[in-house]
């Protein structure tokens, strides 16, 4: 069988093995992928070489670490400095980033984004995929942050974007928010990266966040009015897209999704 793997520190927590061997299940693709606790990226793509893995998905801290180990990285991946999943082309490993579309399919699901204005919260890479994506696909974007440093010097450096406090949000000229920050992730889900009172009806909310899949921000969104989505839409779309690139397959997205449904349920 084709052997792919998911590396990450920590990554007995992933859902990746659950969702591609469902997708492999599906499609009758003779494949194998499992979950490696990698502390050092480097020696860990020197043994995807040499034993001849067909790919692997990479997931934190490693994702930008990573990018020094392979011979071809794809300009998203570059221009976002980040790459989360591997393809051996021949002995050749080419690095992509498929959290990019993962986000956008998740949200062109629902919203279209050219001319839109979007608020994301958090400054690190999941905003910055998310804010890359929405900025190719014509929309306006500005970064919330706490840390204002940070904030400020991906919204100013890298995206040429606009950066508020995150204290300062409200709805009001925005038509999209995504939350890219661990508020009111499990064990903590009580918490929620802004107030109710702050949401309108009509806005988009998206949380990338997928345990608990209903998070606080997600239920109050959906009080206020809002067309909500939640975090296990950009989760399965970035590995349908992943399971397309290894298998040249067409990703059995409905299938991935229950699978990844069915083990959160179990939790």
């Amino acid at each position: 069988p084709a052997r792919f793997a998911v590396f990450g520190n920590p990554v007995g927590h992933s859902l990746s093995p659950i969702m591609h061997t469902a997708a492999f299940a599906a499609t009758a693709f003779n494949g194998v992928y499992v979950a490696v606790p990698v502390p050092e990226i480097r020696p860990a793509v020197a043994g995807l070489r040499a034993l001849g893995f067909r790919g692997a998905s990479i997931t934190l801290p490693h994702k930008e670490s990573v990018m020094a180990s392979l011979d071809e990285v794809e300009e998203t991946a570059r221009r976002i400095k980040a790459v989360n999943t591997i393809v051996n082309a021949n002995g050749r490993l080419q690095g992509y980033n498929t959290d990019v579309s993962g986000a956008m399919r998740a949200l062109k699901d629902k919203t279209p984004l050219t001319g839109r204005a979007a608020a994301i919260l958090g400054a690190g890479g999941a905003a910055r995929a998310v804010a890359f994506g929405v900025q190719a696909e014509g929309g306006r974007v500005t970064i919330f942050n706490r840390a204002a440093a940070r904030g400020e010097k991906l919204a100013d450096d890298e995206l040429q974007a606009e950066f508020r406090h995150l204290s300062e949000f409200k709805a009001d000229p925005y038509e999209i928010l995504v939350n890219t920050t661990p508020v009111g992730m499990a064990p903590r889900v009580d918490d929620t990266p802004v107030a109710a009172e702050t949401l309108r009806p009509g806005l988009v909310v998206m949380d990338i966040v997928y345990n608990p899949l209903k998070t606080r921000l997600l239920r109050e969104a959906a009080c206020a009015g809002c067309t909500t989505i939640d975090g296990l839409s950009m989760f399965v779309h970035q590995g349908a897209q992943q399971f397309e690139l290894w298998t040249g397959l067409k990703a059995p997205v409905d299938i991935m999704r229950m699978a990844v449904e069915a083990e959160l349920a179990a939790m």
